[in-house]
């Protein structure tokens, strides 16, 4: 029985060099996605049908291949016709003009054995989707979160498919009504379960170092030019737990959530004074240069 909605089931998908409805779409039973979460993906925002910051994306997505020995099955140029065609066609299908693109390469089909095989071919699956932005409330409330000990594996620096951790923690907030997790290692800020995190004091954003508990998000290099671009101070550097909670703002970054101002973290207001628990005048700057950012920086 296919229990796809049929909208999803009649998008068309991008596998192995074909492409086919969702719903037609097959991997083996022996692909080491499917066996090991052995993979890596991307996904780019498109915006009015144009791919927002296509190279830094296919730049990420060699850097994680390379650590896990993968050879990128495609080139940049071939990369990007095969996006723009799902792209067309999520178009012509639901109307979207604002999309996500989902890619996936998995190292590819072989007999069940923990050590890497040099010789399989990997597995390709694209899919492009509507985008679904922050609502109108979330960008003029800000969003609630909450915090959790950081329990995911030690390599967060690579953009897997192996997701299970990041799932956990995003469960956590669902579980109490919130948007997202922010998560802490040994006393230090690292990120949220599907964002990376920020705070402002004294008017500047500062996020944490990159590292392999990190994933080294696009909006990280996006941010900091839109900072130095209105004037906002910018830096990287360990932030503790007690830092998070006395922050002026708390923003999350993410291809979705774009900038988003977190404004209750574990049920207490964000900031100080007239603006604690509302969202921020650093997020508000950061929010306008995005969309801006936004018409200049897609293919």
């Amino acid at each position: 029985m296919n229990m796809l909605p049929t909208a999803t089931a009649e998008t068309l998908c991008y596998l192995n060099g074909e492409y086919l409805r969702i719903a037609d779409a097959k991997v083996s039973v022996l692909d080491r996605g499917f066996l090991f979460g052995d993979g890596v993906y991307e996904v780019v925002p498109v915006y009015a049908q144009r791919l927002f910051r296509f190279d830094e994306h296919m730049a990420r997505l060699e850097r994680s291949l390379g650590k896990l020995r993968i050879a990128n099955p495609h080139t940049a140029e071939q990369w990007l016709v095969r996006m723009r065609r799902l792209v067309a066609a999520q178009h012509d299908h639901s109307g979207a003009a604002d999309q996500l693109v989902y890619l996936q390469v998995t190292r590819g089909v072989a007999v069940r054995d923990h050590v890497m095989p040099s010789d399989i071919v990997p597995t390709v699956f694209m899919m492009a989707t509507p985008l679904k932005p922050a609502t109108a409330e979330q960008r003029h409330g800000g969003v609630a979160c909450v915090s959790a000990r950081d329990f995911r594996w030690e390599r967060g620096d690579i953009k897997c498919i192996s997701l299970l951790g990041n799932v956990l923690a995003r469960q956590i907030s669902a579980d109490h009504a919130a948007v997202e997790t922010v998560m802490f290692r040994d006393g230090f800020l690292t990120e949220a379960a599907a964002s990376n995190v920020w705070l402002v004091k004294d008017g500047a954003l500062i996020g944490p170092p990159t590292s392999e508990h990190v994933l080294e998000g696009i909006r990280f290099e996006l941010l900091r030019e839109l900072c130095e671009d209105v004037g906002i101070g910018y830096s990287l550097r360990p932030i503790s737990e007690g830092e998070v909670a006395a922050a002026d703002e708390l923003l999350l970054s993410s291809a979705t959530k774009e900038v988003l101002a977190v404004t209750r973290l574990d049920g207490e207001a964000v900031g100080h004074g007239t603006l604690r628990g509302k969202p921020g005048p650093v997020y508000a700057r950061l929010y306008q240069a995005y969309q801006r950012a936004k018409q200049s920086e897609s293919v």
